[in-house]
C-alpha cells in the first residue's frame, strides 16, 4: 500500500511538466490528494489540492493559474499539470493522500501533519532561468 510519484526532472523557465501520483494498493475513494513541495531550507507547503469526495481543488496563490490538478480515477492516478514554471517552482514534490472530513478541506489541506497515513517518495523538479 504506497503511494508513487514521478514525472519531475529539469525544464527551463516558462515550460511545462506533469506530476504523476499512483496509489497501489488502495484507491482515492474518499481521500484527499494533496501535492507537496520543499525547497532547500525551507519547509514543506501545500501546492494543490484534490477531494475525490466531492471533486474541489484548491491551489496555493503562487501556482494559480499555472498548476493544474486533475486524477484519472481508472488508473488510481492525480497529476499535476504545472505550466510557465519559474526558478522558484524548484523543490521536491512530494504527494499525499489523508481522509479528511469534507468540511475541513479548505482549512486544513495545506498543513502536511494533517497527512499520516500515505506519502509518495518525492520526485525532484528543477526550473533554470
Amino acid at each position: 500500500v504506497q503511494l508513487q510519484a514521478s514525472g519531475g526532472g529539469l525544464v527551463q523557465a516558462g515550460g511545462s511538466l506533469r506530476l504523476s501520483c499512483t496509489a497501489s494498493g488502495f484507491t482515492f475513494d474518499h481521500y484527499t490528494i494533496t501535492w507537496f513541495r520543499q525547497a532547500p531550507g525551507r519547509e514543506r507547503e501545500g501546492v494543490s489540492c484534490l477531494s475525490s469526495t466531492d471533486g474541489s481543488t484548491y491551489y496555493a496563490d503562487s501556482v494559480k493559474g499555472r498548476f493544474t490538478i486533475s486524477s484519472d480515477n481508472a488508473k488510481r492516478t492525480v497529476f499535476l499539470q504545472m505550466n510557465s514554471l519559474k526558478s522558484e517552482d524548484t523543490a521536491v514534490y512530494y504527494c499525499a493522500a489523508e481522509r479528511i472530513p469534507p468540511t475541513l478541506v479548505q482549512a486544513t489541506w495545506r498543513d502536511p501533519r494533517v497527512y499520516t497515513n500515505f506519502w509518495g517518495q518525492g520526485t525532484l523538479v528543477t526550473v533554470s532561468s
